[in-house]
């Protein structure tokens, strides 16, 4: 079993940047994919990033070229960068990793507003 905890979250300004990372209790070095998703207040969650165990990465549309994802396996953590934060990026945040167990974090509260 392994559990996943995101931190990073917060309050920030449009045009802001925050650092979310997601820490595993386990080895993630095993996990084919990873990803962040999240979910605003009223609507489904929905994937934001992907990233494998060779690099390649994906991104939702309207992140590309704002957001960043990474995976560390020698530290066991994934990262999602965002830049020039937007109002409709408000949400919390999870991270997701493996499959057949999946497992989720609990979720990190971002909030972008004036």
């Amino acid at each position: 079993q392994v559990q996943l905890v995101e931190s990073g979250g917060g309050l920030v300004q449009p045009g802001g940047s925050l650092r979310l990372s997601c820490v595993a209790s386990g080895s993630i070095s095993s996990m084919f994919k990873m990803g962040w998703y999240r979910q605003a207040p009223g609507k489904q969650r929905e994937l934001v990033a992907l990233v494998f165990r060779g690099g390649v990465t994906n991104y939702a549309d309207s992140v590309k070229g704002r957001f960043t994802i990474s995976r560390d396996n020698a530290k066991n953590t994934m990262y999602l960068q965002m830049n020039s934060l937007r109002p409709e990026d408000t949400g919390v945040y999870y991270c997701n990793g493996g499959s057949s167990p999946e497992y989720w974090g609990q979720g990190t509260q971002v909030t972008v507003s004036s």
